[in-house]
């Protein structure tokens, strides 16, 4: 029962690292919505079916059964920047856009880097997009625009809006403004102007995107159109980069609650319903695209009072692929969001391209109103949500509080993991002592198993008597791995999506950004590993150092008594002491330093731990051996002989 125990419990353990790992990434479509409609003078909801996209003709318009004849002619094309990446200059970004759909094209930060060692460069965080076939998709462009009467649909993404110089105020706050005029193609008269209007200001992650829809014409005009929401978002992490795309709701309690698709649940979606982010009678807060540190997020600002928004109805994740691409490679995939806009005359959106920072977001009343903390997940594995996120959220409290006595995470990380190490070890010492009764137990054990193989229940019956005689525990043994489980991913999750610690050095000639491999030594070319596909980018000294302390931890565990006379046990323990050091190294080689540390001196701790609680239970042997027990302070630390029971206790 006991070695059944243990190593139901070590294969358990084993495969969740392993989960983890996979989860990390290790081993590694145009939407088809249906938008409502806006009517220019009488505001009506329209059921008329959405027209499917179609390529852009010259003049840029669709026709159908119908006689009119709509577009809209190109004005030159043309780039313009708001906001810079000069740290001093007061903007915490630059945004490129292009009169390509009045979109933006790029955002690269102020305060970050692309973390390259030789030759470190602003971060780009948003990108163009590459759909199948090779067509761009840019960040808040207008897309479909559809007269509904008509039949007509214009793709005012691939039309080349008219566009003003930027205009920057006394405040420091920029703006940049484009316009799209619709005409009847026939007569020439102007029927529609669109006017899309962005605000860039200075010590802030917001920036505003307005939009007005004016009819110029004396007659109603039914039209609807989509717009790309949040997306692009580049890749951070050597491992999976845990992209998704987020929408937050505002449920009829006034509490906001959230839905989020991976990367890997969009590319199993085989429906647009599957793609969708909803939340049945809840109303839109908000809309993003995140990957592990950052989050770009289109806030929609309430008409009428509202603590909502009703005018963007449905939210769809989409994955963009780009055709021929390798389906391990996520660099070549990337996320966004698809906005489905509702009848309105003007729109007014917040954006927020910045940290996933609880800090951040719990100080500024704004973004704690609106949940932007909801963009902050964990690797829950198989413990909830609600125990792993406010672990993880106190164990980030507490990194903070101490980096700000001791400026270094490498250093705090290793304090917290002896902390954690100092808190737990009555538990921990407690388990040992009972893991090893029941390891002097497992003869007896034996003998009763065959004395009562006929009769299960008298087994049980009888092992549950002479381990409550002996003072041993089964449960006590698994007890602190019960304990530590949610601790234990609560910290990995903490330290692995930190953005304290992206950048953050622990030793200037070797550990120099802890959210990285530590990387030593890094290759001229990547190392490609026979048969498993895997490559490895540079000498990472910390996994090497994780194997050493793996393999001590192995040596100092008590062995079975069984295995003696068990070959099957003793070729069990044998296993364990080869594979632990070896997979666990293997499995996180390429995992953030700041993690490997963690596990390393969590390790390392748990090898002195273990000496000082065998080197306990061998003085308490001894003791009991000579009929002594252990001292304490009411005998004056002084050893004594060990009273027999009182005969009614031995009943």
């Amino acid at each position: 029962m006991m070695k059944a125990t243990l190593a139901l419990i070590v294969v358990g353990f084993v495969v969740f690292c392993g989960w983890l790992v996979v989860e990390s990434g290790f081993f590694e479509q145009s939407s088809e919505v249906q938008p409502g409609c806006i009517l220019l003078q009488n505001i009506e909801d329209s059921a008329s079916p959405a027209t499917q996209d179609a390529p852009a003709a010259d003049a840029q318009q669709m026709t159908a059964a119908k006689t009119a004849s709509l577009g809209a002619e190109h004005a030159p094309a043309k780039t313009m920047t708001l906001g810079s990446v000069d740290p001093n200059s007061g903007y915490k970004f630059r945004i490129e856009l292009t009169s390509k759909g009045a979109a933006i094209r790029t955002v690269t930060f102020s305060k970050w880097d692309n973390r390259n060692p030789k030759n470190p460069q602003p971060l780009e965080f948003v990108s163009p997009m590459t759909a199948p076939g090779g067509s761009e998709v840019l960040v808040m462009a207008n897309t479909a625009l559809v007269f509904v009467e008509e039949q007509l649909q214009l793709p005012l993404d691939k039309l080349e809006w008219q566009s003003s110089e930027p205009q920057t105020k006394e405040d420091g706050s920029q703006t940049a403004r484009f316009e799209a005029t619709i005409n009847n193609k026939t007569t020439g008269e102007p029927v529609l102007k669109l006017t899309k209007t962005y605000t860039v200001r200075k010590d802030t992650y917001l920036f505003d995107c307005d939009i007005v829809v004016e009819n110029l014409t004396g007659a109603e005009e039914k039209v609807r159109f989509n717009m790309t929401g949040p997306g692009g978002v580049n890749r951070e992490g050597f491992r999976r980069d845990m992209r998704s795309v987020i929408a937050a709701f505002r449920d009829l309690k006034g509490g906001i609650t959230s839905a989020m698709h991976d990367e890997r649940a969009l590319a199993k979606a085989k429906t647009v319903e599957k793609r969708e982010l909803d939340r049945p009678g809840a109303g839109l807060l908000w809309a993003a695209a995140v990957n592990k540190y950052f989050a770009a997020i289109a806030v929609p600002l309430p008409h009428g009072g509202q603590n909502y928004c009703s005018w963007i109805k449905p939210v769809t994740g989409e994955l963009y692929y780009p055709e021929g691409a390798s389906k391990t490679d996520d660099a070549d995939k990337t996320v966004a969001v698809d906005l489905a806009i509702l009848p309105s005359k003007t729109y007014n959106f917040q954006l927020y391209f910045g940290p996933k920072s609880e800090s951040l977001f719990k100080s500024n009343k704004e973004y704690r109103d609106l949940g932007f903390v909801q963009t902050i997940t964990f690797m829950g594995c198989c413990c909830p949500a609600w125990i792993i996120s406010p672990l993880a959220f106190g164990i980030l409290a507490i990194m903070k509080w101490m980096h700000v006595v001791i400026p270094n995470y490498g250093v705090v990380i290793i304090i917290l993991v002896f902390l954690m190490r100092l808190v737990m070890h009555p538990i921990t010492k407690k388990s040992q002592v009972s893991m090893s009764k029941m390891g002097t137990l497992a003869p007896k054990v034996e003998e009763i198993k065959k004395k009562y193989a006929n009769n299960k229940t008298e087994m049980n019956k009888q092992m549950m008597a002479l381990y409550r005689e002996q003072g041993a525990s089964p449960v006590m043994g698994m007890l602190p791995m019960f304990v530590q489980m949610p601790i234990w991913i609560a910290l990995w999750s903490a330290v692995y999506t930190s953005i304290d610690l992206r950048g953050a050095a622990f030793l200037p000639f070797w550990i120099t950004d802890l959210s990285v491999p530590d990387a030593a030594w890094t290759f001229p070319h990547p190392i490609a590993i026979p048969l498993l596909g895997w490559k490895i980018y540079s000498l990472n000294l910390l996994p090497i150092l994780m194997g050493v302390a793996f393999y001590l931890q192995q040596q100092l565990m008590p062995s079975q008594a069984s295995a003696a006379t068990n070959p099957q046990v003793a070729q069990q323990q044998k296993m364990m002491k080869i594979m632990m050091p070896v997979l666990f190294p293997l499995m996180l080689y390429n995992g953030p330093s700041g993690v490997n540390l963690y596990i390393m001196a969590s390790t390392f701790a748990g090898v002195v731990e273990q000496h000082v609680i065998r080197k306990h239970i061998r003085e308490k042997e001894q003791a009991e051996s000579k009929g002594l027990v252990a001292a304490t302070s009411k005998t004056g630390g002084k050893a004594k002989k060990k009273k027999p029971k009182p005969f009614f206790k031995n009943m």
